[in-house]
């Protein structure tokens, strides 16, 4: 135990039975998912600089990563008639993960892919599929961890869960982007990889729990219990205020992401010429300060109001969104071992850092705290069917702008909604208090 305290997981000591074996499967869960997820990070810079994709494509597949959970509705109704979540969660896995496989078959050349533009929409449409997987998996992981944890440990352990899979994304990150710079068709190989790890990995999440139920049909007809998702969604909006703020701000937060991300991803490659190496260099810079943060962050969200831990985490966003618009008056830069090191970016590091520490557990789990645990899973649904609505404009709309403007009004259009998102929602802690105590 004396090394545990040394690590700072002295705290394992007080957890049950229940806790700690569910916190091993979420330690592995999270593991081979920061595999994927260090592999998809470059997955819009390999559409544009591979792929020689166009930014109105580019921009869809960043749609189509949000734009599922559009569908939760739907997808609730049908998981309400399935008992036997660890059962539907393995086919799920199966179904979205072994579509990857038809990546090997892509042609390793820049022209041919040029030639026939199909290869775009194969590669957009396997990764529609593959997002397909969101909408059950994300709302089934809250219900199952909230179950498993108590209030308390709750956001303690989602927060190393979550540093672990940051470690583990920011070394695959590096390693792929070297990868990529020596064969920028070494994706081809490597999305069969990820397709299988991505099954293993929801199959050891489906082992959280101890319930093995068989389905059960509801008397109701589907379409009744899809109108009676719509209504329960609704009921956490009208009988919760708070929450409704909360998806207020995210919905102006959202936009300033949304429309941000794919022009971005541009403005690295068109703007300042960046290799993967590069590009890899700076997600894994501001995700090894992150994950130094997200044990910080994670004692944080349990003791603050969510809302206001939700501004710091916007106003980190704009600022890193500010220091990217800079580097075109500041082009100042060195260049090491194949890095290209911009010193305005340097601020884009730091509070991208505080960004990616803060959204990832407010992101997951910010939902809970306005609810008791029975109800973490429709919440969650709720917060991420918002996502999905903003996924129908932002990002085409945040492409339109810089097509139309250029990058400086694009970049600007998306800090003044994150800084009203910001501001909005340390109005609604300051005269609207959260009614229920989450249990």
């Amino acid at each position: 135990m004396t090394k545990l305290q040394n690590m700072g997981l002295g705290f394992l000591k007080n957890l049950n039975s229940q806790e700690l074996k569910t916190f091993k499967l979420h330690l592995a869960y999270s593991f081979i998912e920061g595999i994927l997820a260090g592999v998809i990070v470059l997955n819009e810079f390999v559409f544009i600089k591979s792929l020689q994709g166009s930014g109105y494509q580019l921009s869809v597949l960043f749609q189509f990563s949000m734009v599922v959970f559009l569908f939760l509705a739907f997808f609730n109704a049908f998981t309400d008639r399935i008992r036997n979540r660890r059962k539907l969660l393995r086919i799920t896995a199966i179904i979205t993960r072994m579509p990857l496989i038809f990546l090997f078959f892509f042609p390793r050349s820049y022209e041919v892919i040029v030639g026939q533009p199909i290869y775009h929409y194969i590669f957009i449409s396997v990764f529609l599929i593959y997002f397909l997987a969101n909408p059950i998996i994300f709302p089934t992981i809250n219900l199952l961890l909230k179950e498993a944890y108590r209030h308390e440990n709750f956001g303690k352990l989602y927060s190393w869960a979550t540093m672990l899979k940051k470690i583990t994304t920011l070394v695959i990150t590096f390693g792929y982007g070297l990868l990529l710079d020596k064969d920028n068709f070494a994706f081809v190989y490597v999305f069969p990889t990820i397709g299988f790890l991505g099954i293993v990995s929801v199959f050891l999440l489906s082992l959280i729990g101890d319930k093995e139920n068989k389905i059960i049909f509801d008397r109701q007809s589907y379409w009744q219990m899809v109108k009676n998702s719509f209504s329960r969604m609704k009921g956490t909006f009208t009988g919760n205020r708070p929450f409704f703020d909360f998806e207020v701000g995210f919905m102006l937060y959202g936009f300033g992401f949304m429309a941000s991300v794919s022009v971005i991803t541009i403005f690295f490659d068109k703007a300042l010429g960046l290799n993967y190496t590069s590009v890899a260099f700076y997600k894994n810079s501001y995700n090894i300060i992150a994950i130094m943060l997200i044990p910080l962050f994670g004692k944080i969200i349990g003791n603050i109001d969510p809302r206001r831990f939700a501004a710091i985490s916007f106003l980190a966003m704009m600022l890193f969104i500010l220091a990217v618009t800079l580097t075109q008056w500041m082009p100042a830069n060195v260049e090491i071992y194949g890095v290209t090191l911009y010193y305005s970016l340097i601020f884009y590091i730091l509070f991208h850092s505080i960004f990616a520490a803060t959204m990832a557990l407010l992101w997951s789990i910010g939902s809970a705290y306005f609810c008791r645990k029975e109800e973490a899973a429709l919440y969650q649904s709720t917060h991420l069917s918002m996502v999905g609505i903003r996924s129908l404009f932002a990002p085409l709309i945040g492409m339109f702008f810089y097509e139309t403007w250029g990058f400086t009004a694009a970049f600007v259009i998306c800090m003044l909604s994150l800084l009203i998102g910001a501001l909005y929602l340390l109005w609604s802690e300051k005269n609207i208090k959260i009614p229920v105590k989450p249990s």
